[in-house]
C-alpha cells in the first residue's frame, strides 16, 4: 500500500454537505484513497512520519477537490482562436465546427486529448465529461490514461443530415460525421462503452454521447438515453443551446426543446444537457422532476451570444434542485478549458444580470465546480469533496502568492482573486500530475510544439479560411 501525506494545510476546502473549511488540518492518503483528514496534531498522532511514502508539505497552502468540467471538446483543443468571434451557435457549429472535426484524424484526435490534459492539469481540473471523440474513443483513452487525468469520454454520433449540404462540406466530411441511422449509431456506441468504460484503473469511463439538437433524430435522443441506463452508464449531448435552436424546434414542432425531449421520454437522471439555455418556464419544472443534470458554460456563453444572463434561467434551476454543474467547453467556444475562470463568471454574471448580491455565491459557485459537476458524471460517490473514502483528486494552491495575500476568507480569494499562477500541486488518484508547477507525465514543451505543427495541416484539410466560410447559416430551419 502507498501512503501519501499531506501535512499543515492551512485551509482545507472540503466542500463536503456544510462546505466545511477546515484549517491547519492534514490529509493521509492510502493507495489513492483518502483514509484520514483532521486536525495535523490528531494525524500527527495516528500515524508514524514512517508510514509515508511521500510527504508533502501544505504548509501555506490551501487543498480542495479537484475540478470537474461537466462539458468539454477534447478534439477541438487545436483549434484554439480558428472561429471568428462573430459567429451565433449555429453557424458556429454547422459552418465552422463540423467541418474542423472532420478534419481531425486519429493522430490529431490523440494529440488533441494530450494538450488538453496539459491545460486541464494546469488550471486544476481532474475530471471530465468529454463530448465524444470523432474517431475510435480508444484513441482519447489512451492520452488520457498517459497524462494521468480522471473523465468521461465517448464516440461522437450524429443520423440526421440537412436536406441540403453546404458546398463546405466534403463528402468525406459528411461521411464521416453522420452514422446512416439511429440503429447503426446506437451498435457503435454500445461498442465503445463495453469496450472502453472502467479503462485506466476505473479513471476512465464511456458513456453514450451524442451531438444533440437537429443532427440527431428523436430515436437516438431517445435511444441513448435508454442504452446508456441498460449498460449502467450516463449520457450527454448539447439541447436549447440557443434561442435559435429554441425558435426553430417551436416552428416545426410547436414546442421548445426540452418540452420535445419529454414528450419523447428522453429525459432522465443519467443525462446531462449541454447548456440549456433556452428554457421556458415550465421547463425548470421538467428537469427537475427528471432529476436531468445540467452543464452550464458561461465562457462559451459570453464568446457565442447565447444570452445565458439575458434569457437563461440557472438561479432557478439551482433553486429547484437541479444539479447544475460548469463546463469550459471546447477552446475555439470559449478560448481556454481554464474552469476557475468559469467559477469567477458563474458567481458574478447573475449577480449583475439580475442587480441581486445574493444570487450565486462563491460557495454555491464552488460546488458547481466540483461535487455538482461529480454528481452530472455519476461520480459524486468518489469524488468532488474532500472525505474519507473518497479518491484523492486534490489541488494544492501557494497562500504566498500576492493574489492571495491577504487571505480573509479562503472561499472568496478562491473565486474572486486565485487563477491557476498559483496552483502548485495536483493529485489525481493521488498521484501527482503537476508538482511545483510541472507537470510530471508527459513531455509538455514537445507536445505543445508538436500540436503548433499539427494545427495547421488540420486547418489545411478543413479548408476553413475566413472570408471563405459563411457567418451565417440557414442549415436545419
Amino acid at each position: 500500500m502507498t501512503y501519501v501525506l499531506i501535512e499543515q494545510a492551512d485551509y482545507v476546502l472540503t466542500v463536503d454537505r456544510d462546505d466545511t473549511v477546515l484549517e491547519q488540518a492534514s490529509i493521509v492518503v492510502a493507495d489513492g484513497r483518502i483514509e484520514a483528514i483532521g486536525a495535523v496534531d490528531e494525524i500527527a498522532a495516528r500515524y508514524d512520519a514512517t508510514d509515508f511514502d511521500r510527504v508533502i508539505d501544505a504548509r501555506g497552502r490551501l487543498v480542495m477537490p479537484g475540478l470537474v468540467d461537466a462539458h468539454v471538446h477534447l478534439s477541438e483543443q487545436l483549434s484554439r482562436s480558428l472561429f471568428p468571434d462573430c459567429l451565433s451557435t449555429r453557424a458556429w457549429v454547422f459552418n465552422w465546427g463540423k467541418p474542423y472535426y472532420a478534419a481531425v484524424e486519429e493522430d490529431d484526435e490523440y494529440l488533441s486529448a494530450l494538450v488538453a490534459g496539459i491545460e486541464m492539469i494546469r488550471s486544476g481540473t481532474t475530471c471530465f465529461l468529454d463530448m465524444g471523440a470523432q474517431n475510435d474513443p480508444g484513441l482519447v483513452v489512451q492520452a488520457i490514461d498517459e497524462i494521468g487525468l480522471r473523465g468521461v469520454t465517448g464516440r461522437h454520433a450524429a443520423d440526421r443530415k440537412p436536406d441540403t449540404i453546404p458546398d463546405y462540406w466534403s463528402p468525406e466530411m459528411v461521411e464521416k460525421h453522420f452514422f446512416a441511422s439511429a440503429d447503426e449509431a446506437l451498435v457503435e456506441l454500445r461498442r465503445c462503452v463495453e469496450r472502453w468504460n472502467g479503462s485506466a484503473g476505473g479513471r476512465i469511463r464511456c458513456w453514450v454521447n451524442i451531438e444533440g439538437k437537429e443532427p440527431c433524430s428523436p430515436e437516438l435522443h431517445a435511444g441513448a438515453r435508454r442504452l446508456a441506463e441498460e449498460l449502467g452508464v450516463g449520457t450527454t449531448y448539447h439541447i436549447a443551446s440557443s434561442i435559435e435552436e429554441a425558435e426553430v424546434s417551436e416552428s416545426k414542432h410547436g414546442v421548445w426543446p426540452v418540452t420535445r425531449l419529454a414528450q419523447m421520454d428522453a429525459l432522465g437522471s443519467n443525462l446531462v444537457i449541454a447548456h440549456a439555455v433556452a428554457l421556458q418556464e415550465h421547463e425548470v419544472e421538467l428537469l427537475a422532476e427528471f432529476e436531468t443534470k445540467v452543464a452550464f458554460c458561461p465562457g462559451t456563453s459570453l464568446k457565442v451570444a447565447k444570452g445565458a444572463t439575458k434569457i437563461g434561467r440557472y438561479p432557478e434551476l439551482m433553486a429547484a434542485g437541479v444539479t447544475v454543474a460548469l463546463g469550459c467547453d471546447g477552446v475555439s467556444a470559449a478560448g481556454s478549458l481554464d474552469m476557475m475562470r468559469q467559477l469567477y463568471l458563474a458567481a458574478g454574471l447573475f449577480k449583475d444580470a439580475r442587480m441581486d448580491p445574493d444570487v450565486v455565491t462563491a460557495r454555491q459557485a464552488i460546488r458547481m465546480a466540483t461535487i455538482d459537476g461529480a454528481r452530472a458524471l455519476l461520480w459524486d460517490d468518489e469524488i468532488g469533496s474532500v472525505e474519507h473514502g473518497k479518491r484523492a483528486d486534490l489541488l494544492l494552491f501557494d497562500l504566498s502568492d500576492v493574489e492571495w495575500v491577504p487571505c480573509h476568507d479562503p472561499v472568496q480569494a478562491l473565486v474572486y482573486s486565485a487563477t491557476p499562477r498559483s496552483l502548485e500541486t495536483v493529485l489525481v488518484d493521488g498521484q501527482v500530475v503537476l508538482d511545483g508547477g510541472r507537470v510530471t507525465t508527459v513531455d509538455e514543451r514537445a507536445l505543445l510544439e508538436e500540436a503548433r505543427l499539427r494545427s495547421r495541416e488540420i486547418v489545411a484539410r478543413s479548408g476553413l479560411r475566413r472570408g471563405l466560410i459563411p457567418l451565417t447559416t440557414t442549415l436545419y430551419d
